[in-house]
């Protein structure tokens, strides 16, 4: 390295090309060469810094989301969600409703209860047979005396007509026929 440092040293003394004049940028020239890509690994790092220092001194920018498209089956899924929370409200207040209106029933079923007990005693009394007869004392009736009984005589013959029934026609069999059908099929589905 020391042989190296001085021919340097010397060669910036000697003559160039059959010239007097140094060589004066020489020394420049091959300290350039020598760090030939450390120039420009120094000029990036240089910019990246700059880069950096910019990038720090800057005002921060706010971030805007884009707007994003709403797709149909999200609204359709919050419109179906939506109408279900809807029904399911009304069907608690229809619920409570019914609920209000069983008790009412209730009460209205109770009254009627002593209701009819009452009535079922007031009527058990109507037809007790002592007040029976008390009564129609009062509106001046009695049992009938011997005087009044009469009596009827059926010692003679007894006598009834029988008339024969026409035989239907075919179109009234088939009708009566289809009405006993439907009639039936109705009386098993109640």
């Amino acid at each position: 390295m020391a042989a190296t440092t001085r021919e340097v040293r010397y060669r910036n003394l000697d003559v160039v090309g059959g010239s007097s004049a140094y060589e004066l940028d020489w020394e420049d020239r091959e300290r350039e060469l020598r760090h030939a890509g450390e120039a420009r690994r120094y000029r990036e790092e240089t910019r990246r810094q700059q880069k950096e220092l910019a990038r720090v001194h800057a005002a921060p920018r706010v971030l805007v989301r884009e707007a994003q498209h709403v797709s149909a089956a999200a609204v359709l899924g919050v419109t179906a969600v939506l109408v279900l929370t809807i029904m399911l409200l009304a069907s608690y207040i229809n619920l409570t409703m019914i609920s209000a209106d069983t008790v009412k029933l209730q009460k209205q079923m109770t009254e009627l209860q002593t209701e009819n007990v009452a009535l079922t005693a007031e009527y058990q009394q109507m037809f007790d047979l002592t007040t029976v007869k008390e009564v129609a004392r009062a509106a001046g009736m009695d049992k009938p005396g011997q005087s009044q009984v009469c009596y009827i005589d059926l010692t003679g013959g007894d006598s009834a007509v029988v008339y024969k029934a026409e035989e239907p026609s075919v179109l009234a069999r088939i009708l009566a026929s289809l009405h006993q059908g439907v009639y039936t099929v109705l009386e098993y589905f109640e």
